[in-house]
């Protein structure tokens, strides 16, 4: 078992940065994949970033070279570093962990999430 808290979100001007930080409790965290996702209004939840125990890396097109995810398993903690925001990236992000999750599928676990607001 899993559970995640988001936090480090807010308003930012275009262009800006923000660091969103998932707290995680569980022993399962180090062996977890951690993810980011995203979901506006209406819209589908949608693929930002992931890695893997292994500290490999998958992102979503939209966001290679803007937002760099990483994670420190002494602190049970995945971050995601948002860069050179636009409004467009505006949205409620959530972090995700599942054992053998991919950029498709196989999340177990998820946050409640974190608002991103970008203003132009």
């Amino acid at each position: 078992q899993v559970q995640l808290v988001e936090s480090g979100g807010g308003l930012v001007q275009a262009g800006g940065s923000l660091r969103l930080s998932c707290a995680a409790s569980g022993r399962a965290f180090s062996s977890s994949v951690m993810g980011w996702f995203r979901q506006a209004p209406g819209k589908e939840r949608r693929f930002v970033a992931l890695i893997r125990w292994s500290g490999t890396l998958d992102y979503a097109d939209s966001v290679k070279g803007r937002f760099t995810i990483s994670r420190d398993n002494a602190k049970n903690t995945v971050y995601l570093q948002l860069n050179s925001l636009k409004p467009e990236d505006t949205t409620v992000y959530y972090c995700a962990a599942g054992p053998a999750a991919t950029m498709t599928g196989g999340w177990a676990y998820w946050g409640q999430g974190t608002q991103v607001t970008v203003s132009s």
